[in-house]
């Protein structure tokens, strides 16, 4: 069994930045594949993020160039930090391992 939970989420201005983290406990999730997910209002989930077992990662093209993705394996935990926030990155976020989710986060960007 794994639990994830997230945290970071809260209200930002527009430009503003933002660093969400996914704490996972009961399994290492160091050598696996860990996604970011969101769902704005009315609108489907969308993959954010991804970093895989190498270190490797995959950013979806709404946060490409302004998202990163890290992984700090003494903590179990990966975080996302997003820069330059506008009003389209208001939704919910989750972090996702296998079958796992987490119980989610909100970020709303408004000044």
């Amino acid at each position: 069994q794994v639990q994830l939970v997230e945290s970071g989420g809260g209200l930002v201005q527009p430009g503003g930045s933002l660093r969400l983290s996914c704490a996972a406990s009961g399994r290492a999730v160091s050598s696996e594949n860990v996604q970011w997910y969101r769902q704005a209002p009315g609108k489907g989930r969308e993959l954010v993020a991804v970093i895989g077992h190498l270190g490797t990662t995959l950013y979806g093209d709404s946060v490409k160039g302004r998202s990163t993705i890290s992984r700090d394996n003494a903590t179990n935990t990966v975080h996302l930090q997003i820069n330059n926030l506008k009003h389209e990155d208001t939704a919910i976020y989750y972090c996702n391992h296998k079958m796992y989710w987490g119980q989610r986060t909100q970020v709303t960007v408004s000044s």
